[in-house]
């Protein structure tokens, strides 16, 4: 019995059009501080209640690299009185807000393959926040798109894409699909505390698509899944309790974990040599040599995540050919952040180039997807 070997076809992207910038951000960050300073100056004085502190665009900048993000809702978010994306409920006959743009990501993925949605087994519907339990958001997707086959939905945090991606290539090789759409829509603005003033820059909204194939249906130019290996190991130290066993009350609507929260330091120091240390590992089983990729498509999440891991990956501080990035003006898009960087960073690469997509975030979860560039 022949082997199947699955590949990377093409990939989709979806972009908000309304952006933040850092210096928008922060000019209503400072208000609300402001306001609530002034509001609570009596507590404050007593010692009773924590004055907070002001923003600034190079304390945003330093920390994590981020210049701008692209959002779904930008005015509410700006509004010191809310905060937070806000937009129309819909009635269950529309399409939902996270399925619209995921469907946007997966049309721009198959006009790309020129590829008709009829020929498609399978939809993944793979990122950290789905807008509902049931139904699933990939069956949503799947009927917008007019595609007969099936279709779940998986989250692994920040590493659901590659994830997805390993998971489509599976049933490739086991011949239950021969192509597979991974979609990843990242509203993440929707799970972010935009009154913290050490997280509330870190996140954007964008929707990415991936294409796995047998290789024998990609026609042009296409990427040969080399190997992948993916890592969970449990941690506290990034977290979001929301979920429908613990819906807001009185008591509970402002607590702050019911958002994003996380141990910055702690998340440095622990994910930092566990990446490194699985993508030279997985490269040595499959006969790699690591310095010698032509390129990384790392997660998005940190400037000095991304460095320090391509450097002790390499072997020598990353060059911008060698290690894009997208997180200036995308911001940590979860999931999408690595898919939206070898989107607009692999036409380039020569046949024969290898290169690393690779993930990381909370759970812990890592993925790793090594692909050689064909044709």
């Amino acid at each position: 019995m022949s082997t199947i070997t699955p590949v990377i076809t093409t990939t989709g992207l979806f972009t908000p059009p309304e952006t933040i910038t850092n210096e928008e951000l922060v000019e209503s960050y400072n208000a609300y501080v402001a306001r609530f300073n002034a509001d609570n100056a009596g507590q404050i004085d007593a010692g009773s209640v924590i004055a907070l502190q002001p923003s600034s665009s190079e304390f945003i900048e330093k920390a994590s690299g981020i210049k701008a993000r692209h959002v779904m809702s930008k005015a509410p978010i700006l509004d010191p009185e809310v905060m937070a994306p806000r937009w129309p409920e819909r009635t269950n006959d529309e399409i939902s807000v996270l399925a619209e743009i995921g469907v946007k990501a997966a049309r721009d993925a198959l006009e790309r393959a020129g590829r008709d949605p009829g020929q498609v087994d399978a939809v993944l519907c793979a990122a950290s926040n789905m807008q509902r339990a049931y139904p699933a958001m990939a069956i949503e997707i799947q009927q917008a798109l007019g595609i007969d086959g099936f279709a779940f939905d998986m989250n692994v945090a920040c590493s659901s894409a590659t994830f997805g991606i390993q998971t489509a290539a599976d049933y490739v090789r086991a011949g239950h699909a021969r192509s597979v759409l991974v979609v990843s829509p990242e509203i993440c603005s929707g799970h972010l505390n935009w009154r913290d003033r050490d997280s509330h820059f870190i996140f954007g909204d964008v929707a990415t698509a991936v294409l796995v194939e047998a290789q024998d249906m990609a026609r042009g130019p296409h990427w040969e899944i080399v190997g992948t290996r993916l890592k969970t190991v449990f941690s506290n130290n990034i977290r979001n309790n929301f979920g429908f066993l613990n819906r807001a009350t009185p008591e509970t609507a402002g607590a702050a974990d019911k958002l994003f929260v996380q141990e910055g330091r702690k998340v440095f120091k622990e994910v930092v040599p566990m990446v490194a240390a699985m993508i030279v590992e997985e490269a040595a089983r499959l006969g790699i040599d690591p310095q010698k990729l032509r390129r990384l498509w790392l997660h998005q999440a940190n400037q000095g995540m991304n460095r320090l891991i391509a450097q002790r990956v390499l072997g020598h501080e990353a060059s911008e050919d060698e290690s894009p990035t997208v997180l200036d003006t995308y911001g940590n898009t979860s999931s999408a952040g690595s898919i939206i960087a070898f989107y607009r960073n692999s036409d380039d690469l020569a046949a024969g180039d290898l290169g690393l997509i690779c993930s990381f975030g909370a759970g812990y979860s890592a993925g790793t997807v090594f692909v050689r560039k064909v044709g």
